[in-house]
């Protein structure tokens, strides 16, 4: 493992002090410096380029911000926006948006499995189709809400969009619907069940996601 000195964030954006993290490996500078000194779980859904609908999952967590990260659980293949990842997401243009969210909410039309998270029961409200207005009966049995575009915190139906609508919003981390989506995060129901179990508020989980360059990048790509 590759160390790397880099300023944290605090929940408020903010930089914190320098330290010496262990980083997470696939994952370089410019997303390393966006996850907080606090997280001890992350999730890292890496393509194979920018054009990549289906992707690599890994969870990772640490003992204390001092320690190393380790892996947890098996690797997962899942699936992301039809046309692949952008750092300029915009509403309907099927693809991920590239970047380090946070992780606060989750929710779905099935009874809450057992998270830490605060859960959202509304069968009525989680109804989706495709990309391409295929039906998707079971696509948010349960879903992770990703703060992209959102509220920290609130329920995944709150509508609200602080960055505007035109960015899009609605990016869950969802049940695999066995086709790529409008830009969310999809992977095996029994897959996503045991993720919620294991995700809790205090470790302040984030979900690092994106192409292998991107993630790997010491500087921003275009």
């Amino acid at each position: 493992m590759r160390t790397s000195r880099v300023a944290g964030t605090g929940a408020d954006g903010r930089a914190g002090p320098a330290s010496d993290l262990t980083a997470i490996p696939g994952v370089g500078p410019v997303m390393m410096t966006k996850i907080p000194q606090a997280a001890r779980q992350v999730i890292v859904v890496s393509g194979i380029d920018r054009n990549a609908n289906t992707n690599n999952v890994t969870l990772w967590e640490r003992a204390d911000p001092g320690s190393a990260w380790k892996t947890y659980g098996a690797p997962l293949i899942g699936r992301n926006g039809a046309d692949g990842w952008t750092y300029d997401h915009r509403e309907g243009d099927l693809r991920s948006p590239i970047g380090v969210f946070s992780l606060t909410a989750a929710g779905g039309k099935l009874a809450d499995p057992g998270t830490g998270l605060p859960y959202e029961y509304r069968p009525s409200f989680y109804r989706a189709t495709g990309p391409r207005g295929e039906p998707m009966p079971d696509a948010f049995n349960y879903v992770v809400a990703i703060d992209y575009n959102r509220l920290p915190g609130y329920p995944p139906s709150d509508p609200t969009r602080p960055l505007g609508p035109q960015i899009g919003g609605d990016i869950w981390l969802h049940v695999d619907h066995r086709s790529p989506t409008r830009g969310c995060i999809a992977v095996e129901q029994d897959a996503l069940v045991a993720i919620l179990r294991w995700l809790t508020p205090m470790a302040h989980p984030m979900i690092v996601m994106g192409d292998v360059a991107d993630l790997g990048a010491d500087n921003v790509r275009p």
